[in-house]
Formats: C-alpha cells, sequence, structure tokens
C-alpha cells in the first residue's frame, strides 16, 4: 500500500529522469535529426512536466503503464546507437522491449542489439536532403507566425527547412517591431519559446538565431527573391488573396521561386492535399499545391477511415467555428451575408466548402455530402458534426473502439487524435498536433446511422498538416520507428 510520502517520492524520481532526458533528447536533433516521441507527443523543446505527461498517454496507446525510467533506458541506448534522420517514438519501443524482457535487466547489451535492429532501415545520414530548402511565407497572419513558430523551433544544422524570409504589405515606422511582437507574444498560443530581436538596419527578425528578411511588396512580380540569397524557394501564401492556378502562378514569376504552397481551399484542378489522405497525388513536378483549409483536414481523416470499414452513404457535416480575421468586431458592411454582425457577440450561420472539398482528397465521397458552418464567439478551436448514413450496420462501441485503433496505430495516427474524457471543453484542446480529435464520449450509432463529433484547433492543428506537406513538397520524408 502506498503512503502519501511514497506518491511523492515516485513523482521525484520521474522528474529526475525526465530532466536527464532533455539533454539527450536535444543532442539526437541536432546532431543526427532525430524527433524523439513518446506515444505520439514530441519531446524536442519540452519541460519536465512535458515529459511526464506524454507517459500517462501509454494507457491510452498500448493499455498499460510505462514508466519514465523504462523509457529513459531506450534513450540512452539510441544516444549510442545514433541513428539517422527519423522519428522515434520510444513509449513504443520501450513497450516492444518490455514484452521481450530487455528493460528490466541490468545487462544493456540485448537491448541494444533489439534497438539496433529495430532502426537499422534507417540511413546514416543527419539530413534527407543533400542541401537545405529555402521557404519564403506570403502573409504573416494567424497561420503565417503559427508556421514561423513551427519552422524556427525545429531549425538545427540537420533540419533541411530554412525560414528565410516573410512577405507583408506596409513598410510604415514601427512595422518591423510590431511583426516581430506578434510573433512573440499570442493571446492563443502563448509566448514564443525563445528570444526575438530586430535588425532594423537589414529589415529582419532574429529568432533564435534564424536570420529572417521582412520583404515589403504589394505584388508577387515586385520581387527578386535571389537579391536577398534566396534561391529555389517554397513560397507558403497565407494570405488567402490568391485562390486559383492564374493567381497563384504570379508568385512563380520573381527569380529564386520554385514552387508555391495554398495555406486556404483552392478553385479549379489544384490538388487539395490532406496530409496522411492523400498526399501520394502528389507529383516532384507539381508547382503549385494547396494543403486545403482546417475543417478539411479535420474531417476528411475521420471520414476515410469510417469510410475504409463501414461505407458512408452520404451525409452531412455541420461545422461549429471560431470567428476568423474575416469577420467584424463589431457590425459593419460586409460582402457576405451575415459575417457583417458582431463576432463576439453572435453565433453566425454562414456557408463552408469543406465538405465538397473532401471529395478532392477522397473521390470516393464526390457528390455524398452537405456541409454548413456556425461561427460562434471562441477564438480558437472548432467542431465538425459529421452525421453520416452507413452502408453497414454498428454500435457505438465498434465504432469508438475501431478509431481509438486508426488513432494509436495506423498510417493516420498522426491527424487523428482520440479523446475520452467526459469534461474536455474547447481550450483545452490549444495546441493539439493532430488535425481531427475525436471525441469519443459524445459518439452517438444506431444501425446504419451515425453522428460522430470531432474537435480540432483550426490554427495549430491546421498548421501541423500544412508543415508536412511542405515537407513533402522539397522531399523531405521522415521515416518513423515505433
Amino acid at each position: 500500500m502506498n503512503t502519501e510520502n511514497s506518491y511523492l517520492q515516485a513523482y521525484i524520481e520521474e522528474q529526475s529522469l525526465a530532466e536527464q532526458m532533455i539533454p539527450a533528447v536535444g543532442t539526437l536533433y541536432r546532431d543526427r535529426g532525430v524527433i524523439v516521441t513518446v506515444f505520439g507527443r514530441k519531446l524536442m523543446n519540452a519541460s519536465t512536466i512535458d515529459i511526464i505527461k506524454a507517459h500517462r498517454l501509454s494507457l491510452q496507446v498500448v493499455g498499460e503503464s510505462v514508466s519514465v525510467s523504462e523509457t529513459s533506458r531506450i534513450l540512452r541506448e539510441l544516444v549510442s546507437i545514433m541513428p539517422g534522420c527519423s522519428r522515434i517514438d520510444i513509449g513504443k519501443l520501450a513497450f516492444k522491449a518490455r514484452n521481450k524482457g530487455l528493460v528490466s535487466t541490468a545487462d544493456s547489451a540485448d537491448l541494444n542489439a533489439f534497438l539496433t535492429e529495430q532502426t537499422a532501415e534507417l540511413k546514416d545520414e543527419s539530413s534527407l536532403l543533400d542541401e537545405p530548402r529555402d521557404i519564403v511565407l506570403y502573409g504573416f497572419g494567424r497561420i503565417g507566425r503559427i508556421l514561423a513558430r513551427l519552422l524556427i523551433e525545429r531549425t538545427t544544422s540537420t533540419n533541411p527547412l530554412r525560414l528565410r524570409a516573410i512577405v507583408v504589405r506596409g513598410g510604415r515606422d514601427g512595422d518591423l517591431q510590431k511583426r516581430a511582437s506578434l510573433l512573440r507574444r499570442d493571446s492563443i498560443h502563448g509566448p514564443f519559446n525563445g528570444h526575438i530581436n530586430v535588425d532594423l538596419e537589414q529589415s529582419a527578425i532574429i529568432a533564435n538565431g534564424n536570420f529572417i528578411k521582412v520583404i515589403y511588396a504589394n505584388q508577387p512580380e515586385d520581387i527578386d527573391y535571389t537579391e536577398y540569397g534566396i534561391n529555389n524557394a517554397l513560397i507558403v501564401d497565407n494570405t488567402g488573396v490568391f485562390k486559383d492556378e492564374e493567381a497563384l502562378s504570379r508568385h512563380l514569376v520573381p527569380k529564386g521561386a520554385s514552387k508555391v504552397l495554398l495555406t486556404a481551399p483552392a478553385g479549379g484542378d489544384i490538388k487539395n492535399i490532406v496530409y496522411g489522405v492523400n498526399e501520394h497525388m502528389m507529383d516532384d513536378a507539381d508547382k503549385i499545391i494547396c494543403a486545403a483549409s482546417c475543417t478539411t483536414n479535420a474531417i476528411t481523416p475521420i471520414l476515410k477511415v469510417i469510410n475504409d470499414k463501414f461505407g458512408i452513404e452520404n451525409g452531412h457535416v455541420e461545422t461549429v467555428h471560431s470567428y476568423t480575421n474575416d469577420q467584424n468586431l463589431i457590425d459593419n458592411f460586409h460582402k457576405a451575408d451575415r459575417r457583417g454582425r458582431s463576432a463576439p457577440l453572435n453565433m453566425v450561420l454562414t456557408s463552408t466548402g469543406a465538405a465538397k472539398a473532401v471529395a478532392k482528397a477522397l473521390p470516393e465521397l464526390a457528390g455524398k455530402l452537405t456541409g454548413n458552418a456556425i461561427r460562434v464567439p471562441t477564438p480558437n478551436v472548432s467542431m465538425a458534426v459529421c452525421n453520416l448514413n452507413l452502408k453497414h450496420s454498428t454500435t457505438r462501441e465498434e465504432i469508438n473502439e475501431y478509431v481509438r485503433d486508426m488513432a494509436f496505430d495506423s498510417e493516420l495516427s498522426l491527424q487523428i487524435n482520440y479523446s475520452y474524457s467526459t469534461e474536455v471543453v474547447s481550450t483545452d484542446l490549444v495546441g493539439t498536433p493532430e488535425p481531427a480529435i475525436f471525441d469519443s464520449v459524445a459518439t452517438l450509432a444506431e444501425d446504419k446511422r451515425c453522428v460522430l463529433y470531432v474537435w480540432y484547433d483550426n490554427e495549430f492543428g491546421y498548421s501541423t498538416q500544412v508543415l508536412r506537406v511542405m515537407q513533402h513538397m522539397v522531399g523531405l520524408h521522415i521515416p518513423t520507428i515505433a
């Protein structure tokens, strides 16, 4: 029987081990490009509390508790092996090693041999690209700044993606300082993890040692990226102004630009990519790609797994979406119906193209889905309610168990998060990296009909998906070991 003191002592021991893990995680990432995770949660730049909390997921993922002492042994051996560039889940590896009786023994030779075998397929390289690739963020709004944070926190000598420039309109006095301040402080996602200063003379933001040129331009054609030493760049359009192939092609006019990625729904025949579902549609020759919308990225992985298992005859998706900058703070003119009314004071019924856009990633669902949206007075984290008619009868328990397996042990585990909580609300989900969070408690099912509730951080979760598309576009395919 545990005493009051034993609980505290156990926690202190966990904390000590987690503290020792931090430099090892940093060494593997800086020197070998290895992204260390615990049951899907990234440990890079994580605190000791973050590391301990990540281990709590073991009960959900593998059905048993995996301790910090077990994963710390795995991590120590990986440092001795120094595998190549990859994403390695030490939580899942610890569980596998435990089942083989390798983590409780004092002799590390067998454990080392096991991990050497598990990582044998990895190339003995710290980067999977021959040379770094330049990234330019065209626009610096909500998505642009989150992408900047994601790129900056991953920057090391082994990371081939380099944020070289940001393009914005303006150039008034104080503009550069305000841009830097918006990157430094965020009302939803908190303070920037690191140090930021401004180089006024060179019109640049210096963030964690990254020299990021701020280019002021009113049109894409006004820029010559090579003047700033930028070449073969991927231009990420975050403005939402350029939405078809003709408009987006303007980004390819400047010298130094090679490809374009749109972070909003695209029109015409541009490929809409929901990473994890249809990235195979991308070719190296593609110059213009769209990362679809936040809602499309949230619902498509769930709809795919449900359609694969039960078949979808038809359905309706209702999005309960946080208000955005497109709406007014107080009642004022807006070209769209209802969106002119005060966003913080009203629920606003509006339209969404997300349901139809699913068909671009999953052609088998073309014409089967309708959709609407309700903008609500919350600043971030949204929900999609999927009301589906299925081809096969099922139960709530069967659906939940199946989606749980997909979330924890499938190729879509980076796209689907699974929630057991009866108490979770929207603010609890800020910063969730998966674009879809399946609320298992809310699932309804009867015969061939079901209603599924899918949360999503429409800013951060979506941005992680955009980053994956960026990596794919430049040929960066990071292998996963778990």
